[in-house]
């Protein structure tokens, strides 16, 4: 569902990891081989990496401002197991690189040391519609983007906010207006 919203860098292998769930139909891309390659994970290893995608999912949510949907394990325990090295080149510039680049876990800690050291970090969010929780890149001026399409999600949820507002007879409440007390 997202409109131009791809992360940038290495934030981007993180937001598709968080979105091989499609929470709307339930697809998961992990529950396929070609979704596991993708990833780099075996069919053993795809439970660690749905539970990583789901701590992922509760942090994008956070940064968006929103509790979690569910519940999942803590991101910093799962990404314990995943060191990284401060790597320094004959220039001297260092960066962090993951002690095994193999592991599904350390390429997502290295994707987020990267991108808190650039800022970008935070501007990696879930969307709020609990159908949908689509990871998304907030591009917006402010950062406060709520959902992954205003086209969408967004004009789903504004829709169910003026249909409550609007009472069950689909009347503004307006005094005056035909249908309404006042």
């Amino acid at each position: 569902m997202n409109e131009k919203a791809s992360a940038p860098g290495e934030l981007a292998f993180v937001a598709a990891l968080v979105n091989t769930l499609d929470v709307e139909t339930g697809r998961d891309f992990l529950d396929t081989a070609e979704g596991r390659a993708e990833f780099g994970v075996s069919e053993r290893e795809a439970g660690d990496a749905k539970e990583l995608r789901e701590a992922l999912r509760v942090a994008c949510l956070a940064h968006a401002g929103h509790a979690p949907h569910r519940t999942a394990r803590t991101l910093s325990q799962l990404l314990a197991g995943a060191p990284l090295l401060v790597t320094v080149d004959e220039a001297g510039a260092a960066s962090l690189e993951p002690a095994d680049p193999a592991p599904l876990a350390a390429r997502v800690a290295h994707a987020i040391a990267r991108a808190t050291a650039d800022g970008s970090w935070l501007r990696l969010k879930a969307c709020e519609a609990e159908d949908c929780l689509w990871a998304y890149y907030d591009r917006s001026p402010a950062g406060r983007r709520r959902w992954c399409s205003m086209q969408v999600c967004g004009a789903r949820a504004k829709m169910r906010t003026y249909r409550a507002r609007s009472g069950p007879s689909g009347t503004s409440g307006t005094p005056g207006t035909p249908g309404t007390s006042g």
